[in-house]
């Protein structure tokens, strides 16, 4: 039985995973941190004076005294070990009216902090502190006991109850950018599926014109083995050469190709970090355009096509640069 509790109150006792391991103050958790301290000691430095003027003194106001300092400090470490502080101080708290206003921030910070069910138990053992206290100090307040157990009890409901919407919304705040996070991620894994598909789109188109180009020079020879030395020597030369050039184009698309997964990898880095935007996944390649057609008609009568090219220069220049290069595409297909 104990072995099956005690991984249960381990897994109370200790933050959310969402939470993690407590790290170094920022500034604002400084700032924050002194601010409850010195607000602790203001006030529990207040109401001892108050008590003393009441009638506290001899042992009870140097244990009284001794309490709130005690409490006070425990603030510190408020952050690491929040629900083991409140249930340590609560014997302190039955007695030191000094040490109220540190109760107060203990209990705040296991509603904020911790699971809802430690704050509930720290809250019901506060309120069980209530009339060891109104007994131990029945000068603290001139309200009727009625009155002052119900001011204490709303009080400690309103400070659980603070906590856990403190935590809540920590939590919602957490899942939202989790969920922003994701979504970025989806985005840019579809922008990268995307910039694959047009490279393959780009190299497919690139290779079938080079292929076409060795497929008829090469089918030229079989048919033609008793053409002259120079003109099969030519025929080489254009195998040759649009053998290199595609094999140059075909590593230009590949660099881009991994050049964009490393830019991916970058901007899935940088948005797992941020949850911001990526830049681009890849530099865009030259496209050719219309303009490039006289180039291609020129391979392809190098290669034996009869082909009269009628191109409006002009026209060209106007066109806008993607209807361009589809053009290109539809002609070099043809």
């Amino acid at each position: 039985m104990t072995d099956a509790l005690r991984p249960l109150l381990a897994r109370l006792v200790s933050g959310d995973e969402d939470d993690g391991p407590p790290g170094p103050r920022t500034q604002r958790e400084w700032a924050i941190d002194v601010g409850l301290f010195l607000m602790a000691a203001g006030l529990g430095t207040a109401g001892l004076i108050s008590n003393a003027h009441g009638g506290l003194d001899g042992q009870l106001l140097v244990a009284d005294a001794i309490g709130g300092a005690a409490v006070c400090l425990a603030l510190w470490w408020r952050r690491r070990v929040p629900f083991l502080l409140a249930v340590a101080t609560l014997p302190i708290l039955a007695i030191s009216s000094s040490a109220t206003a540190g109760g107060w921030v203990l209990l705040f910070t296991v509603a904020a902090r911790r699971r809802w069910q430690l704050a509930v138990l720290v809250a019901g053992l506060k309120l069980v502190t209530l009339p060891i206290y109104h007994a131990v100090h029945p000068e603290d307040t001139s309200m009727p006991p009625v009155a002052y157990f119900l001011v204490g009890g709303l009080g400690t409901a309103a400070l659980a109850l603070s906590g856990m919407f403190v935590r809540g919304r920590g939590h919602a705040e957490r899942e939202s950018a989790r969920r922003l996070q994701a979504e970025e991620l989806l985005r840019i894994e579809g922008a990268r599926h995307a910039e694959r598909t047009r490279i393959a789109r780009e190299m497919h188109d690139v290779l079938a014109h080079r292929m076409s180009l060795l497929s008829i020079h090469a089918g030229a020879l079989e048919f033609r083995p008793d053409a002259p030395p120079a003109d099969i020597a030519r025929a080489a030369g254009v195998i040759r050469a649009t053998a290199h050039d595609a094999l140059e184009e075909l590593r230009t698309v590949i660099g881009v190709m991994r050049v964009g997964d490393a830019l991916a990898d970058a901007g899935d880095e940088e948005a797992g970090r941020a949850g911001g935007a990526s830049g681009p996944l890849a530099p865009e390649p030259p496209q050719p355009t219309l303009s490039a057609v006289p180039l291609l008609v020129k391979e392809w009568g190098e290669a034996g096509a009869r082909i009269t090219l009628d191109l409006d220069q002009q026209a060209v220049a106007d066109l806008p640069p993607a209807l361009g290069r589809t053009a290109y595409r539809i002609v070099q297909e043809a």
